[in-house]
């Protein structure tokens, strides 16, 4: 089974501001780890590869800085890593994102599953995945939380809107999976050690010359326009205590939540 498993180093959601004027995150300014969503993809790619034999390759599209992200991934159970850098790739929204992990993706050569998860934590789309099927022309089965291998098919139990069903497909496959595909596997100590001696290669327009056409890749490439960026305000629980009689109180509780409902 080869499996390939695209990750993304994100910010720390936690700790990040946003830069409002240019309506972007401002990557600099906290710390980065893998997308947690992503985590579970990887741990869905090493167990099936530990059950049925086979290869994981991460590949990720970043900043020379994603290469620690890919050393955690290969120290979590992945087998080879793939980093996508290049200028030309830089400001990519997920159409061109998507593209060019797809060119990357057919350099790499046959595949049998493509495990993304769901979405990413810093853009919240959910169109990644997809649109990495759509470019390679592959089906997808999306919002997977449990999956196995029956007489070469992948069967997977998918959930959408607190509704379940089954989705049945031939290889090659991608799949999108949810945080309720399984728990995480954590990294030790030598499994760290180890990961720093696999080299992570790095593959920019030159590496994918015959695969991709740089005029769809980074900001040229990108069709989306981010107008502005609005952070809501957060607003504390408010609290009231009526010292009238009970009817009064009444009235005004019943006079609130009409004002609310229209």
């Amino acid at each position: 089974m080869r499996i390939i498993v695209p990750l993304k180093q994100v910010p720390d959601m936690n700790q990040v501001k946003f830069d409002v004027a240019r309506g972007r995150v401002d990557r600099s300014s906290a710390g980065t780890e893998i997308n947690p969503f992503d985590l579970h993809a990887l741990e869905a790619a090493v167990q099936m590869k530990e059950n049925m034999g086979g290869t994981v390759t991460v590949i990720s599209m970043g900043p020379r800085r994603a290469e620690a992200s890919l050393k955690d991934a290969l120290a979590r159970g992945a087998d080879n890593a793939l980093l996508l850098e290049d200028r030309k790739f830089a400001g990519a929204d997920t159409w061109a994102t998507s593209y060019t992990l797809a060119c990357a993706i057919r350099k790499l050569g046959k595949f049998d599953l493509i495990i993304c998860g769901e979405k990413t934590v810093d853009g919240d789309t959910g169109q990644v995945g997809p649109e990495i099927a759509e470019h390679l022309d592959i089906p997808h089965i999306a919002y997977v939380f449990r999956l196995e291998v029956r007489e070469q098919r992948i069967v997977a139990q998918c959930e959408m809107g607190g509704r379940g069903y089954t989705m049945e497909s031939d290889f090659p496959v991608l799949l999108t999976v949810t945080k309720d595909m399984n728990i995480p596997r954590l990294p030790g100590f030598r499994d760290k050690i180890k990961a720093r001696q696999v080299k992570v290669e790095v593959w920019g327009t030159g590496e994918l010359a015959d695969f991709v056409d740089s005029s769809r890749c980074g900001v040229r490439g990108s069709p989306t326009r981010v107008q502005r960026v609005i952070i809501p305000s957060e607003e504390n629980r408010k609290g009231k205590i009526f010292r009238d009689t009970a009817e009064e109180a009444i009235d005004e509780i019943a006079a609130d939540l009409l004002c609310h409902l229209n």
